[in-house]
């Protein structure tokens, strides 16, 4: 699916899910789990995840965004997704 394809809040959470899913082999996570205070993510890793979310969905990550509130979970990073996009389109 393309950045353009990426529309609603669902689509942005699937993808994100699965990039971390698929990067921390682990069977699931919640929405709203924190993954650094659970030890899923790392700094390293959020760099993985940043990359991944910039390529994906066409959206520059600025220094000021590199917050741990914008990426601590699930939810954090599909309404970070979102309000990019948004800024991007207006």
């Amino acid at each position: 699916m393309t950045a353009e394809k990426l529309q609603t809040t669902s689509d942005v959470n699937q993808v994100v899910k699965r990039f971390l899913l698929r990067s921390i082999n682990m069977p699931d996570i919640g929405d709203d789990d924190d993954l650094f205070e659970s030890g899923i993510v790392n700094s390293l890793f959020a760099v993985q995840l940043t990359t991944f979310i910039e390529k994906t969905f066409g959206i520059e990550i600025a220094a000021d965004d590199l917050q741990i509130d914008n990426f601590k979970s699930l939810n954090a990073a599909t309404a970070f997704v979102l309000r990019k996009r948004a800024i991007a389109r207006s």
